[in-house]
């Protein structure tokens, strides 16, 4: 059984929203509680929209084990997202509108699934993730960001995603023109922590105020 449209929608209505977020659980995770963060960041004005795993997890394995063995799996994942994409874009929701927030295997998953498909996005944050593959196969991604902002936060050590990928993943956003900040927290855990999201909201969400650090 494959990935099937199942999405979940909280925060503005798309109709009116003018920017869309869109959320990416983790491994045994649900979308309702993917969109919970979403309390927690700048995003008032913003249709939020989260997919649902089939069976709570979008691949099965590792995201550093040979591709092929997440497969079919990681190729319906790329495709889910690629139609929540394309239909935010049918309900006048630009793509340079439309942020992504992802954790642990699903911040894998974004990452994976942006520098696919490269362009000018609103923003991205990337909590505790990596590009996929046993090694990170950049004829993938051919595009360009075009000065897209994202964010990776993650912990060292962390026991399913190493620093050293997190680490060769920003460099290559950076190399498709991405405006990158990287931030590793020592034995941050395996979380989202306070200080992620006060670094998103002002890096990618724009709030001025003061932020956790």
């Amino acid at each position: 059984m494959l990935h099937q449209k199942d999405f979940k929608y909280n925060g503005t209505p798309i109709e009116k929203a003018k920017k869309a977020l869109i959320m990416v659980h983790g491994r045994g995770g649900f979308a309702e509680d993917i969109l919970s963060v979403a309390d927690h960041l700048k995003v008032e004005d913003f249709a939020l929209v989260a997919p649902q795993a089939y069976n709570n997890s979008w691949y099965p394995l590792s995201f550093m084990a040979p591709v092929e063995q997440n497969q079919p799996w990681l190729d319906s994942a790329i495709e889910v997202l690629q139609l929540l994409e394309k239909e935010l874009n049918e309900k006048g929701i630009a793509s340079k509108d439309i942020y992504f927030f992802g954790f642990s295997q699903g911040a894998c998953l974004t990452l994976e699934y942006v520098t696919r498909n490269a362009k000018k996005y609103g923003g991205v944050v990337a909590i505790i993730g990596g590009l996929i593959g046993k090694q990170i196969n950049t004829g993938n991604y051919i595009t360009d960001f075009e000065g897209t902002k994202i964010y990776i936060g993650t912990s060292d050590p962390d026991a399913h995603v190493p620093v050293e990928r997190v680490e060769q993943t920003a460099a290559i956003l950076k190399n498709k023109n991405a405006q990158v900040e990287l931030q590793i927290h020592k034995d941050g855990g395996h979380a989202i922590l306070p200080a992620e999201l006060g670094k998103a909201n002002h890096f990618i969400f724009g709030y001025s105020g003061e932020i956790d650090e």
